[in-house]
């Protein structure tokens, strides 16, 4: 079950506009004091730099939105992405302490324990390729908790330290004490950020919108993608769905990103080397229907060998592709 920690708030459009004053206020200080110091014929080189500083700046702080439009002018923002984009003024986010999905971090031997242990579907998500055809049945449960977190603007999210010999400083920000719940939150969410990836691994943890982009267009090759996320699943209900027909193979090559427990959006992203994505139809045992996207991976040798995927399914690392559902906070980048 999750445990909810008390919320934590933070003025996003007032501490975007400090600090977009700060770098202003520094830069014109700057050139003041160069053009004190040097001779009157660099000034119009020094503020032509100016201009372009202050272009460069610009562009950094456009908002999200916009900068969708930049890149992807052709593609529609997702609503679950929109829902993610900071509000106007001040925005109460949530610390969630739950089980964390780590499903997604292969070279970990993630088990679940105590009432977790209890369910099926904890581990359920798993499933050999194989078994892709209708009228396959699994118990799954594919919505996550949320702790409601937003982007921050992407300007923001990048003159916040995020690193564990910054955590001191990052929970002071949020006047958090060193020994709570949701220090350990954030403690935890980093240390996942800065372990190794596994060989065959690409990994970042996107801190706004435009670098989840950034990182994700870069490791797909392309702008011209599509982003496909699980929907229409009910809240932490967990039941049997039945494969429905017209699944379908719809890329070779993804970006799967996952949603941390932290102030404010961060989302673990990693690209693997030999997958598959399928986008397949679903039929509860309720009559509720869904098109849930799953990942297999064709390569699991470099998996963790007590993975949890392995006692489920029976099977050793490296002998057969092993497929998993992505659960309606996450979202998967495919090229078109």
């Amino acid at each position: 079950m999750a445990k909810i920690v008390p919320r934590i708030s933070i003025n996003i459009k007032q501490l975007a506009s400090v600090l977009v004053v700060q770098a202003n206020s520094f830069l014109i200080a700057l050139l003041s004091a160069l053009v004190s110091e040097l001779s009157w014929n660099f000034v119009p080189f020094l503020f032509w730099l100016f201009f372009l500083v202050m272009l460069v700046i610009s562009h950094a702080s456009l908002p999200s939105e916009d900068y969708w439009k930049l890149v992807f002018p052709h593609t529609p923002m997702p609503k679950a992405i929109r829902d993610l984009l900071q509000p106007k003024g001040l925005r109460s986010v949530d610390t969630s302490i739950s089980v964390c999905n780590h499903q997604s971090h292969f070279n970990k031997a993630f088990q679940p324990t105590g009432e977790d242990a209890q369910d099926d579907s904890n581990g359920g998500s798993f499933f050999l390729e194989t078994d892709l055809h209708p009228g396959k049945k699994m118990k799954l449960n594919l919505a996550t908790t949320t702790n409601e977190a937003v982007f921050l603007p992407h300007q923001v999210a990048e003159s916040i330290p995020f690193s564990s010999n910054k955590l001191s400083e990052i929970l002071g920000r949020f006047s958090l004490k060193e020994k709570s719940a949701e220090a350990e939150v954030i403690k935890k969410a980093i240390e996942e950020c800065e372990e190794p990836a596994m060989e065959g691994e690409a990994k970042y943890c996107a801190k706004s919108l435009d670098s989840l982009i950034e990182f994700s267009t870069s490791k797909l090759g392309s702008r011209n993608v599509n982003v496909l996320i699980t929907n229409d699943v009910k809240p932490m209900t967990s039941q049997e769905y039945e494969f429905g027909v017209g699944m379908k193979k719809i890329a070779d090559k993804a970006v799967s990103c996952h949603e941390l427990y932290y102030p404010y959006a961060v989302f673990y992203c990693h690209a693997l080397a030999k997958t598959r994505t399928y986008m397949i139809p679903l039929v509860g045992a309720d009559g509720s229907k869904t098109k849930a996207v799953a990942t297999c991976h064709l390569d699991t040798s470099a998996w963790h060998p007590k993975h949890v995927a392995f006692k489920v399914l029976n099977v050793k690392p490296g002998t057969v592709p092993v497929c998993h559902f992505i659960h309606s906070n996450d979202m998967v980048w495919i090229p078109k």
